[in-house]
């Protein structure tokens, strides 16, 4: 979940809208934020305003454990790209994400 991007409830109520007499469940992910990207993860309280809605209009939105910050990792990238990078590459971009 992008905050300021797809997180609003009129986000959410299109996204009802859409999926309308379509069985579906909603996983919704937090962004894992890395350095240089201009995305941030949405406020805790609005993912779950946001799933809130969701599931009272009748879909199950669990919100899915963010995995992979620790290396800087997004869906799909949880080991490629830091197995290229050295131990201490490695640890150089973890001590930058914490201090964003």
């Amino acid at each position: 979940m992008l905050k300021g991007v797809n997180d609003s409830l009129d986000d959410a109520k299109l996204l009802v809208k859409l999926l309308k007499g379509i069985p579906a469940k909603i996983n919704l992910i937090p962004f894992n934020p890395w350095p240089g990207t201009a995305y941030q993860c949405s406020d805790w309280e609005q993912i779950e305003k946001f799933s809130e809605y969701i599931f009272n209009a009748g879909y199950s939105s669990p919100v899915r454990t963010p995995r992979g910050r620790d290396i800087l990792a997004a869906c799909g990238q949880l080991k490629s790209e830091t197995e290229k990078l050295s131990a201490r590459e490695r640890q150089a971009l973890r001590a930058m994400a914490m201090t964003d």
